[in-house]
């Protein structure tokens, strides 16, 4: 009974170490929404949301400056 209770034990901390925790949706780089429009910044015209388009906007990522 013993040496079962040993072998578990050893068997419980092996696997304990195999568990992998995934980034939440929202927090992984591709997904990040800077002004919270529901667009991802990768795919937002505005991602900083002050009104003025990335392309034209010299700090796309400040909505205090443009």
């Amino acid at each position: 009974m013993k040496k079962l209770a040993v072998v578990l034990i050893a068997l419980g901390g092996l696997l304990s170490g195999c568990v992998a925790y995934e980034q939440p949706y929202h927090d992984r780089p591709a997904y990040r929404d800077r002004d919270r429009d529901g667009v991802p910044n990768r795919y937002d015209r505005d991602r900083d949301g002050d009104g003025v388009p990335n392309r034209y906007d010299r700090y796309p990522d400040n909505p205090r400056r443009y």
